[in-house]
């Protein structure tokens, strides 16, 4: 038996120790051992549809792990210098990675590997120990591999997991040179070094395996589309990426972790997954955020616990958090691996993300309450509507952003405004500042085209008399807001109980999502709270205060628009 079957078995005998999504990637990765799979891809040197066929090999799928266990040592603590054996969830994941080959060349199916799982769990072991084994027993001559993160700090982390297991080594130690810039395998002329983001180049590599490690603190992508173009001259590179969950949202992590869902939704034929049988997904984590506190739950996102990750430790750390909810934002992201916010935040991310969407047809001929948060110069500008219909709160959105601050907002920003004017989300003004005429025109339109009708629109004050004035002659009833603790707070609470009931569908507006992660709160000393920007000041929350303003307009007149809204 294999330890990818022995693993799934010992999921389907465990259920509380099994998540969702590793439960069913390993179901499909069992069903290939014994079905081989047909699986068509598009070359893009020849132009044309190619099909392979994918078969087990478990001699390949073996090797790795022999050479782990056989030459790999241990560095530190109570194990240092002792062989490292390693768990069956992590031989079940090597098998998969290296074992699915072409029956006609030989070659690894997978090019990429996801690996997300809590922290001290043993994924350093298994990136250092597969870095070893790619440096000089996968067949490859001329070997580059990297371990990388945007800070060369943490590019050194596994690098240097490798290199202590080589000195402890002393098989590893005779074949291999450790020097102060790399690990170098002269027999095949290979190499091991770790590499940042703020490295002096990462012009002319050819990488054949790469470690992308703690994915999560990476702010932007060009360190993965690099790492990823060097290694496309090798016949069969790999590039693994490991993390536990991280705190910075709309991220290079939030694609990953986004894309490796869809593929496991593919598996399961669910709408909106995605097919790609290049890419190995593997995500522990729990099923429901309020499983933290039921220990039979926490082997979901520690696969390692009671083994290589000490339970008496994370015990007392959720005792901890039950009476100190400071300490609950990093437990549930680094020890259960629940995607969160920055903890001055105002929401965790799990309130704050909901992925229900409507139909616009739906929302046809209703009555609205509009809410406006107008920019200065750099914010964004944002148009709220915001229905009540058959009990769900509804929530239709438009972002303005000036054309002359868009190239300046994507780079500083490090947000894909451009393309999310594609998807219809922003209108892009011509100028230095928002225009304001647009906004005007956007509620016309939505009135004009939709037969949605704000009732009443909510604004700030401050600077917005003559655009207040246009829209008073075009009909539209305004309301003042003004941005402080006694007119938001109560309106704000509100907003924050129908997030926890999943009780606003914003259609999975991902700037309104990015907004609210990155709203913080001010408290008075009668906890009379208001929503303010937190450490980060270029984070943007003004889909936020939109939205906020809209309420603060439906909490003092509630009973008036549901009156006209059964009419």
């Amino acid at each position: 038996m294999t330890y990818i079957e022995e693993y799934y078995q010992f999921l389907l005998k465990n259920p509380d120790k099994a998540p969702h999504k590793v439960l069913i990637a390993y179901k499909k990765l069992v069903q290939d051992i014994y079905n081989p799979k047909q699986v068509s891809f598009f070359n893009e040197i020849t132009e044309e549809n190619e099909t392979h066929t994918y078969i087990y090999d478990l001699q390949k799928a073996n090797r790795p792990i022999e050479f782990i266990e056989r030459f790999c040592k241990h560095s530190k603590g109570k194990w240092a210098g002792k062989p490292v054996i390693l768990e069956l969830w992590q031989k079940a994941f090597i098998q998969a990675l290296f074992g699915f080959v072409d029956k006609e060349t030989g070659l690894r199916k997978y090019k990429k590997g996801i690996l997300f799982v809590g922290r001290k769990n043993g994924k350093s072991t298994i990136d250092a120990g597969l870095g070893n084994y790619m440096l000089t027993s996968a067949g490859e001559g001329g070997a580059e591999i990297y371990s990388v993160a945007t800070k060369k700090d943490q590019a050194k982390v596994v690098w240097e997991e490798a290199k202590r297991m080589i000195k402890k080594s002393p098989v590893l130690a005779k074949r291999i040179r450790t020097l102060v810039n790399g690990l170098f395998y002269d027999k095949t002329e290979s190499f091991f070094k770790a590499l940042a983001s703020d490295s002096n180049s990462l012009d002319g590599l050819n990488a054949f395996f790469v470690i992308g490690d703690e994915v999560h603190a990476w702010k932007d992508k060009n360190l993965l589309d690099v790492m990823y173009d060097s290694m496309s001259a090798r016949e069969e590179p790999l590039f693994l990426e490991t993390s536990t969950m991280g705190t910075i949202r709309e991220s290079v992590f939030d694609n990953e972790y986004e894309y490796a869902s869809a593929i496991i939704d593919g598996y399961e034929g669910i709408e909106g997954g995605i097919v790609d049988e290049t890419v190995l997904a593997i995500i522990y984590e729990l099923d429901n955020p309020n499983e933290w506190q039921d220990e039979k739950k926490w082997y979901k996102a520690n696969p390692g616990l009671g083994t290589i990750k000490n339970i008496k430790d994370l015990r007392d750390k959720v005792n901890r958090a039950k009476n100190n909810p400071t300490e609950l934002t990093n437990l549930l992201c680094k020890d259960f691996n629940i995607r969160q916010n920055d903890q001055d935040k105002w929401l965790t991310f799990d309130i704050a993300n909901n992925e229900e969407t409507y139909n616009i047809e739906d929302l046809f001929d209703t009555y609205a309450i509009g809410g406006v948060d107008l920019s200065s110069t750099t914010d964004l500008t944002c148009a709220t509507l915001l229905i009540v219909k058959h009990g769900k709160k509804y929530a239709i959105q438009q972002y303005f952003i000036a054309s002359e601050r868009l190239e300046f907002k994507i780079k500083d920003d490090k947000i894909p405004y451009d393309k999310w004017e594609k998807r219809g989300l922003v209108t892009i003004c011509e100028g230095a500042k928002v225009n304001y005429s647009d906004v005007t025109n956007w509620f016309l339109k939505m009135h004009n085209e939709y037969d949605i009708s704000a009732l009443w629109i909510g604004y700030d004050p401050w600077n917005t008399q003559y655009w207040v004035e246009e829209m008073k002659e075009q009909g539209f009833e305004m309301v003042e807001v003004r941005q402080g603790a006694k007119t938001m707070s109560n309106p704000m609470k509100q907003l924050e109980a129908d997030l926890i009931e999943k009780n606003v569908n914003y259609n999975n507006n991902p700037i309104l999502k990015w907004c609210l992660c990155n709203t913080a709160v001010k408290r008075d000393d009668n906890d009379n709270i208001r929503p303010v920007k937190g450490q980060k000041q270029r984070a943007r929350i003004d889909g936020t205060v939109s939205l906020i303003i809209a309420y603060c307009v439906l909490f003092e007149r509630l009973n008036d628009y549901l009156v006209l809204q059964e009419e």
